[in-house]
């Protein structure tokens, strides 16, 4: 089983990319973020033609997440309500929902997937910085009760908009100051983390040097200027399964791509 997370950047700006990908990258699902679309504007006839079923929570212009998967998924949810209504939950859950950022269904018996689009933060400080951390908080709730109640294996990936290790930065110097990389903004990733994922790009890859999102400004493409912002978060004995997991930087080579490239996990 291959999947692959993917910020797109808008799904129909990147629409002809993201085809001509599947076709030479047939993954079993393809994780999107940043589609940009609301649901009924989606491009839905073109993929389901190629055989993928579609599972959708847009919004117009910004954020949105997508599913697509080979086969059915099953008790498919979007945001967090469905999973902590059964909580006290608390009064700024409304506002953290009114994004459309987060996505899950079941794959197979026990598997679960979760989509994520983490929000940037704008700025160490800032108002969006601090609903950055609140937004981590909450989805470390919901995927604890997850795997408490729902969940034998647990994958999550997304664009986590945090770069953990110095590794992950082609030049961490003043990362401390620096949005994706302040230590407040690691903390809050570990504490998801510590539920029992571990990030399986490293298992294969524990150099640094390799990068998931490059800013269009200033050739870092070219010049390899990036951050590995993208991952793929695995319970233990899903990672054990993993037999390769890679970038594919080959799109952010094309014209007027995505700033970030494809992520891809393999599966026994």
């Amino acid at each position: 089983m291959k999947i692959a997370t993917w910020n797109v950047n808008s799904i129909r700006t990147r629409l002809e990319q993201v085809l001509n990908w599947l076709q030479s990258n047939p993954v079993d699902l393809l994780c999107l973020q940043e589609t940009k679309v609301v649901d009924a504007d989606f491009p839905r006839s073109l993929f389901e033609g190629m055989g993928y079923h579609l599972y959708l929570s847009g919004q117009k212009a910004y954020n949105g997440v997508a599913i697509l998967s080979r086969t059915p998924l099953t008790q498919v949810i979007t945001g967090f309500t469905p999973v902590l209504s059964n909580l006290e939950l608390p009064s700024d859950v409304a506002l953290l929902e009114e994004q459309k950022r987060i996505i899950a269904g079941v794959v197979t018996p026990g598997l679960w997937i979760v989509n994520v689009y983490v929000p940037n933060g704008a700025s160490v400080g800032s108002e969006k910085y601090a609903y950055k951390l609140r937004w981590l908080q909450l989805l470390r709730d919901y995927l604890k009760l997850i795997l408490e109640k729902q969940a034998t294996d647990l994958l999550i990936c997304g664009d986590f908009n945090v770069a953990l290790e110095d590794q992950d930065i082609h030049d961490p110097k003043g990362r401390e100051n620096h949005i994706m990389a302040s230590e407040p903004e690691r903390q809050a990733l570990r504490a998801v983390l510590e539920l029992g994922l571990a990030d399986v790009f490293r298992k294969f890859t524990p150099e640094g040097g390799h990068f998931s999102w490059w800013d269009y400004r200033a050739g870092s493409f070219q010049r390899n200027r990036g951050w590995r912002i993208d991952h793929h978060y695995l319970t233990p004995s899903l990672s054990q399964r993993a037999n390769t997991c890679t970038i594919d930087s080959a799109p952010r080579k094309l014209p007027k791509p995505s700033d970030h490239a494809p992520v891809i996990v393999e599966l026994s």
